[in-house]
């Protein structure tokens, strides 16, 4: 795999989370407990790896274990500009609201170009875009 993948650590949520992806962006989730792992510095059935397969978004994550803290950011986005089609990444931008925040609509920008700002429910805070071109 090239380019950079994001990997969060979530405070007991991994699970819940990649699954929510998975959903929103399409894919699978492949997801290994502490159990698998022979850890033993959190629940068992806790997240020790996890990813999505086969979606056009790469994203790793793991519930934290131990004394680990869990991902927190400020100053961070995760950008999907012109990852997919204007339709699909409309309904990205709507999927990422549910339970999250909306931080700037997605609207027609003074450059010519769709974007907008969510934090999503578990708190990672995307950027989804596209030129107008495309939205035709």
């Amino acid at each position: 795999m090239a380019g950079l993948t994001p990997y969060v650590h979530f405070p007991g949520t991994a699970r819940e989370a990649l699954s929510f992806y998975a959903n929103v962006f399409g894919g699978e989730t492949q997801l290994h407990t502490f159990a698998e792992f022979g850890r033993t510095d959190g629940p068992s059935d806790a997240i020790a790896h996890g990813y999505l397969v086969n979606s056009l978004v790469s994203l790793y994550g793991a519930d934290v274990g131990g004394g680990e803290p869990p991902f927190r950011a400020e100053g961070l986005m995760l950008s999907l500009l012109g990852t997919a089609d204007s339709a699909t990444l409309r309904q990205w931008f709507t999927r990422l609201c549910e339970g999250g925040m909306v931080v700037d609509d997605l609207q027609v920008r003074s450059w010519g170009a769709f974007d907008g700002h969510v934090i999503d429910r578990f708190g990672l805070h995307w950027l989804v875009g596209f030129e107008i071109e495309a939205d035709t």
